[in-house]
This record gives C-alpha cells, structure tokens and sequence, in this order.
C-alpha cells in the first residue's frame, strides 16, 4: 500500500493513489434514510469524485468486526469503519490490532469522534476531506480493559445518552426537539449517585448528579478537543443541585457555556478509579452507548494508541 508519510507526494497526487475498503453499518441512520443501494452507488461516487477508489460493505452490527478485521489483513487497501460514535467504539479492538492508519467515516447523529477529525458536512465532503487527509496519531481511553475513543459517564449524563436515544426515533424530524426532551426527561428524573474516586493517588468520596470522563479536553458547544493526543484524561463532577442544577447544566452544554458552570469541577489525570458506594449496577455510557455495570471502573489513557486519517492536524 503507498507510504502515507512519504513526504515527496503531494496530498492531491497522494489521495489519487489511495483505494479503502468501506465497513458500514447497515443500521446506520444514514444508511437507512437513504436505502441501502442507494447509499452504495452515493458513496462510490464521491470516492470518485475525490480521486480514490472504494469498495463498499454494508453489513449488520454483527458482522463489522470480522469484515474489518479481513480488510485489516489487506495490506494494499486502506481500512474504514463507518457509522455513529457507537459503531466506531464496537470496532475499536479490532482498530487496536492494525499497525497502519485507519479511516473513520462518521455516519451518525451526533458524530462527536468525525468532527474532531474534521469531518463535516455532507457525506461527499466527510469523503473528499477523507481521501485527502493526513495520519494522525490518537490517544484512546479505557474502561476495565474495554477502549473508548471520546466520552464515558454515569448519572445525568448517561442518562442523556439514554434518553437522547429514544427522542431520536420519536423525533426524527428535528435535533432541538430531541434534545430539549431528552434534555427534560433527564433533569427530572435524574438521582444522586455516591461514588467513591481515586485520582492523582488521591481518594475523594463526592456525591453527584454526573461524572464525565473524557479523552482529553473537550471545549464549547460543539464538544471539540484542540488535541487528540494530549495525554490526559479530564473528569468532569456535576454536584447535586437539584432540578434547577441539571437544568443549568444541560442549557450550559446546549450553549458551550459550561466550562465555566459554579455547579461542575474538572480534573486531569492519567488514570481515574469510580465505584459506586450504593454497590449497585449502574447505566454507564461508552460513547453514546449505555451498558449497566457493577463494581468499580478503572479508567486508563492510551496514549497515541490509534492512527487515524484526519482532515486536521492533532493540535489545532
């Protein structure tokens, strides 16, 4: 395959020598808005428009890890995961194990990882800003062993998460609607969570409505990181406010505000234990997708951990 980093070949001429394999979820909300066929030939098309080639999987949840992993074995083609923050996060295992850089093609609703990589806006842009992109390296976080690539929570926020979920597909017609009713359901029926933390070789008991744990720092109402391999985990404790806390909160997030919120503390660090004093098993979010987990979470950074074509440079 050609030598990504062969300083001699310009990004135009270089995206010329360029052929992908696509892995894309088939559940995808794009796909679906779209039809499967037709989503095919759209992205052929803009692979081709951008001077590169393509071959296009559409395959079921199920079936992404082991498609990927074949293409990985196919050192000639570059391999692509595409689909939401959630499809990225179920590949990452597979990511992990390929010594050479990767593409994502974001496809979901919120897309929080392809906006960091300077993919945006339509599907024929996020492709040509693709085939001209540059490798990157990128730090990943972790969860008890399992990675993350940009957020994981308990409390409030993933509840968001929940919620959001489930006002996508009762919304589907309009963000602001499903945002301001996940958004409410979340502030009146989110509950206090104690939780034991272990940070800098430090223990704090805190009770919360949240805590956020994010690969490195994320700013504004978009949610972007300056760096993807900043080296740090940042945890984020939302206190317990009650209604009229949570409701700050999530306006402050709807408006970037909420770096400067009297109701959230923010912290950096390497690694970071949670546990639940209740014991219970409690609804954790992984990148947009929620699991329910018992016992302590261990969270570690991965350092440089992944090399992703990106449209912008690491640091911006």
């Amino acid at each position: 395959m050609p030598d990504l980093s062969e300083p001699s070949v310009e990004p135009e001429a270089r995206a010329q020598l360029r052929c992908f394999r696509v892995i894309a979820n088939a559940r995808a909300g794009t796909v679906l808005e779209a039809g499967a066929d037709n989503f095919s030939h759209r992205l052929e098309e803009a692979f081709a428009a951008a001077g590169c080639s393509a071959e296009i999987e559409l395959l079921p949840p199920r079936q992404i890890q082991e498609r990927l992993r074949t293409a990985i074995e196919d050192e000639n083609i570059i391999p692509v995961i595409a689909g939401g923050d959630g499809t990225v996060n179920g590949a990452l295992p597979v990511l992990l194990g390929c010594t050479r850089p990767v593409g994502i093609l974001p496809l979901g609703t919120v897309n929080v990882l392809g906006r960091d990589l300077g993919l945006l806006g339509t599907i024929e842009e996020r492709v040509a800003a693709l085939c001209r992109g540059e490798p990157v390296a990128m730090d990943l976080g972790s969860i008890n062993g399992r990675p993350f690539h940009s957020i994981s929570g308990m409390g409030f926020f993933s509840l968001m998460a929940r919620e959001r979920e489930h006002a996508r597909r009762r919304f589907p017609f309009s963000r602001t609607i499903a945002f301001a009713f996940a958004a409410t359901r979340s502030i009146l029926f989110t509950r206090p969570i104690r939780v034991a933390m272990e940070i800098g070789g430090e223990q704090r008991q805190v009770e919360a409505d949240a805590v956020l744990v994010t690969v490195n720092q994320f700013d504004g109402a978009e949610w972007r990181r300056n760096r993807l391999d900043g080296g740090q985990l940042e945890v984020h404790i939302l206190d317990t406010g009650g209604l009229l806390s949570r409701a700050k909160a999530a306006l402050s997030m709807l408006t970037g505000s909420w770096r400067t919120s009297r109701n959230l503390v923010s912290l950096t660090a390497e690694a970071v234990t949670l546990t639940r004093r209740d014991k219970r098993r409690g609804h954790v979010t992984f990148d947009g997708e929620v699991e329910r987990r018992a016992g302590s979470l261990e969270y570690r950074l991965l350092p440089a951990a992944l090399q992703v074509i990106a449209a912008r440079p690491a640091e911006i």
